[in-house]
């Protein structure tokens, strides 16, 4: 796989000046591998290569990195007791925690969300796998090249009052920290004018469908905490770009924001109203026709657009269940996952949401499926739920 991008995909504000990323890693031979990665992308630079939290939290007013991969387990001072003190020394820091894949280090990276990182990234078990390598490195370079270029538009100027820092919260009534200042909920979203929106479909939806990436675990919990009797009366199927174990854990959040039943989805089940279900990390979920039921269809496919699971599987095969009665939501994400499905929604008469780029961590999936015209609205994340609410109340304003 190749990793390093054209030119034309580097964001321009990252162009002028390489971002600076501070690599903190007990490990030799990882400090190593990420370091000689990001030393060959023109627009990056190893701004240090340092063994403990502590180090990074000494020498990060004379590193001032834009970006910091932070690993969780190392001597004097781990990851998540290093995160705090990194961010208090610099609130626009963008943090990416590096861990390896066990149930213990994805729950703690999903307390880092809460106290500020911006992002994780799971490590391979072992280097000399090629394929986990290779996805590794990519995953790695894009998250820092997306969130190095948002951190940096989002720091403050010379003289200009320091931006508001954002906080993760995953747990009920959460509001996600995007790295913007947030929109009130009266507030009309602010969509450039050019970017063309439809109609909602004059269909009523009997499904929900919801994509999300970077920044997806917060965005998710401040949508599900609101949505009630939308849930009880109509199934809501999510596809997050995210490993194994770390979806088994969001599924538990899920359901504890929601106060609803939600779990990774079984091939074969039944889809019901009354329930969340959330596609299995190293699986896409489809859904397929059994008999006169809906039911969920996992593959162990190739990723589609550098994910596993993917949002466009479950968006294109919902048409076929759903038809025009398909509503999805695009959140917070790199790339374009989403708006290839979400084209075939619009086509067969349903509607596309988008969230907005100001409460966006990364604005790439809602962006894409924004700047194709497929969407009826773009919106903040904090006015997603209610009108999600008020669509399946029957509302096609």
């Amino acid at each position: 796989m190749s990793v390093a991008l054209a030119s034309s995909s580097i964001p321009s504000s990252t162009r002028q000046e390489p971002l600076r990323v501070m690599v903190v890693d007990d490990s030799v031979v990882i400090r190593g591998m990420i370091s000689r990665w990001i030393s060959s992308e023109p627009d990056m630079v190893v701004a240090a290569s340092l063994r403990t939290g502590l180090e990074a939290v000494n020498q990060i007013d004379r590193v001032n990195p834009d970006v910091a991969v932070l690993d969780i387990e190392m001597p004097e001072l781990d990851g998540i007791a290093a995160l705090p003190k990194l961010l208090a020394k610099k609130k626009n820091l963008a943090v990416i925690m590096a861990s390896t894949l066990t149930r213990r280090n994805a729950e703690i990276s999903f307390k880092a969300l809460s106290l500020g990182a911006a992002d994780y990234i799971p490590k391979p078990e072992s280097t000399r796998e090629a394929s986990a390598a290779d996805n590794f490195h990519y995953d790695l370079i894009q998250k820092i090249r997306n969130l190095g270029a948002k951190a940096r538009r989002a720091a403050p100027v010379h003289h200009a009052p320091a931006a508001t820092p954002h906080v993760h919260e995953l747990r009920p009534a959460a509001v996600p920290r995007p790295l913007a200042a947030p929109v009130p909920a009266h507030a009309a979203p602010h969509v450039p004018a050019q970017i063309a929106r439809r109609a909602f479909s004059s269909q009523m939806p009997k499904v929900l469908l919801i994509g999300s990436s970077t920044g997806g675990p917060q965005a998710l919990m401040s949508v599900v905490t609101e949505l009630g009797a939308v849930i009880d009366r109509f199934p809501v199927l999510i596809t997050q770009h995210m490993p194994p174990t770390f979806t088994t854990i969001l599924a538990e959040h899920l359901a504890r924001s929601s106060r609803r039943p939600a779990h990774e989805a079984i091939d074969g089940e039944v889809i019901k109203p009354g329930q969340i279900y959330l596609a299995p990390g190293g699986r896409h979920m489809r859904v397929a026709r059994h008999g006169a039921d809906a039911v969920i269809a996992l593959d162990n496919g190739p990723p589609v657009n550098f994910c596993k699971p993917a949002v466009d599987p479950l968006f294109t095969s919902a048409v076929d269940i759903w038809q025009g009665a398909t509503l999805a939501v695009i959140l917070t994400g790199m790339g374009s996952d989403g708006m290839r499905g979400g084209k075939d929604i619009v086509a067969a008469g349903g509607s596309v949401i988008a969230q907005d780029e100001a409460t966006s961590v990364v604005w790439g999936m809602p962006g894409a499926a924004a700047n194709a015209g497929i969407c009826a609205a773009i919106l903040p994340l904090n006015q997603i739920a209610p009108k999600l609410v008020r669509l399946f109340a029957g509302d096609r304003s």
